[in-house]
C-alpha cells in the first residue's frame, strides 16, 4: 500500500437545496486503503456526497478530514484527489499521453519524469502503446482506462469515482469491474466508488454504504449487506426479493398459520420474511426446510436457469431460480401446478416492518 493513501472521516455532513435535504447529517470513516461504495437509488444523496468530498460543493454543515487534515475549506486542487467522472472529461484536442499528463503539467513536473509517469500509468492499465492515439480513435473500455490513468498518474491519496462503467456495455462492463478490483490491490489507494448498479457495488467494494434520503442507511461488507440487511429499503434495494409479513410471538415466528423457522432466536414484534429469488428452491422433502404451497403462474427459460413465478396462497407472487441443467426439462412444472417451496433456515432473512 503507498505511503500516500489517506483514510477519510465525514462528521454530521449535511447540504440543502431550499427545504430539501440532499445530505442530512451523514456520517463515514473509510479505512486507509479501503475501497468504499456509495451505493442509492437517483437522488438518494450519493453524488452530492463524493462532489462534497472532491471539493465542488460546499456543505452547510459538517466536517471531512483526509488523514489529520480538515478539508472543508480546502480548495479542490490542493486536496491531493484523483477524480473520475462517469463522462471520462477527455480533453478530445490531446493525445492520450498529454491527456494523462495533465495533472503532471499543473503540478510543474519535470519533462523527463512526467513522460516516465504516463509511460507507467498507461502500463498499468494495458495502454502501453496508445500513448500518440487521438481520443476520438479509442474504445468506450479503452476511454475509461486513459480517464483512470489520469487519475492515478500523480499518485493521488484518495481516488474519487462516479460512475465510471455507466456508458459500457454489460460484458465490457463486467470485464472492467474485475480489472478495477486487480488495479486497487496493486495501487492500495483509498477508492470512494458511487454507484446504484447493485452488483457492481457487490463486485468492487470492500464495504457498502447504502445511502437513501441524504443518510446512510447501512454500512457494511457485500455479504453482509446482503445477507443481513437492517431494514426494508435495504433489503429490497440490494436483491431480487419479495416480502412476506411476519409475527413473532413468544418467540416463533409466523407467517399465516405456518411456523417459521430462523437462524437465530427474535425478538416479538412485527418484521418483514425476505424471499431472495434464489434462495427458494423446489420440491425439498426435509423437516428442517421452511415450506410454502404455491401455484405456478409462469415457466421461463432463460438459458443458464430457469424463472418460476408462483402465487402464494395470500396472493403474493414469488420469483425463484432453478438452474437449467440437462434432462431437467421434463421435471420443471407447469403454469397451474402447485408446488412447494421450500427455504433453508440459514437463508431466513426477517427485517422490522417499517
Amino acid at each position: 500500500m503507498p505511503s500516500g493513501a489517506l483514510p477519510i472521516t465525514v462528521r454530521g455532513l449535511v447540504r440543502r437545496y431550499g427545504r430539501v435535504a440532499a445530505l442530512d447529517g451523514i456520517d463515514l470513516d473509510v479505512a486507509r486503503g479501503e475501497f468504499l461504495t456509495l451505493l442509492g437509488p437517483s437522488g438518494s444523496g450519493k453524488t452530492t456526497l463524493l462532489m462534497i468530498l472532491a471539493g465542488f460543493i460546499r456543505p452547510d454543515a459538517g466536517s471531512i478530514r483526509f488523514g489529520d487534515v480538515e478539508m472543508v475549506r480546502t480548495p479542490p486542487h490542493k486536496r491531493n484527489l484523483g477524480v473520475v467522472f462517469q463522462s471520462y472529461a477527455l480533453f478530445p484536442h490531446m493525445d492520450v499521453a498529454a491527456n494523462i499528463a495533465f495533472p503532471l503539467v499543473l503540478r510543474h513536473v519535470g519533462a523527463t519524469e512526467t513522460r516516465r509517469r504516463v509511460q507507467a500509468a498507461l502500463d498499468l492499465v494495458q495502454l502501453g502503446p496508445l500513448g500518440s492515439r487521438r481520443v476520438d480513435q479509442l474504445s468506450g473500455g479503452q476511454r475509461q482506462r486513459v480517464a483512470l490513468a489520469r487519475a492515478i498518474v500523480f499518485d493521488p491519496g484518495i481516488l474519487l469515482m462516479d460512475e465510471p462503467l455507466s456508458a459500457l456495455d454489460k460484458k465490457l462492463r463486467e470485464q472492467m469491474q474485475i480489472e478495477l478490483r486487480h488495479l486497487h490491490r496493486r495501487l492500495g489507494t483509498t477508492v470512494i466508488y458511487v454507484t446504484h448498479d447493485q452488483r457492481e457495488a457487490l463486485t468492487l467494494s470492500d464495504r457498502i454504504a447504502v445511502i437513501n434520503h441524504g443518510r446512510v442507511q447501512q454500512i457494511d461488507s457485500p455479504q453482509r449487506l446482503y445477507e443481513a440487511p437492517a431494514s426494508h429499503f435495504v433489503a429490497d434495494f440490494i436483491g431480487d426479493s419479495t416480502f412476506l409479513n411476519i409475527t413473532v410471538c413468544d418467540g416463533v415466528a409466523r407467517w399465516r398459520d405456518l411456523a417459521i423457522t430462523t437462524a437465530k432466536p427474535m425478538r416479538d414484534g412485527r418484521y418483514l420474511l425476505v424471499l431472495r429469488s434464489e434462495k427458494l428452491m423446489l420440491d425439498k422433502d426435509s423437516s428442517a426446510l421452511n415450506r410454502i404451497d404455491a401455484e405456478v403462474i409462469e415457466v421461463v427459460y432463460q438459458g443458464d436457469s430457469v424463472r418460476i413465478d408462483a402465487r402464494l396462497a395470500g396472493g403474493e407472487v414469488v420469483t425463484l431460480h432453478e438452474l437449467a441443467r440437462a434432462g431437467r426439462i421434463a421435471s420443471w412444472p407447469s403454469p397451474g401446478d402447485h408446488v412447494r417451496l421450500a427455504l433453508d433456515p440459514a437463508d431466513t432473512i426477517l427485517v422490522p416492518a417499517p
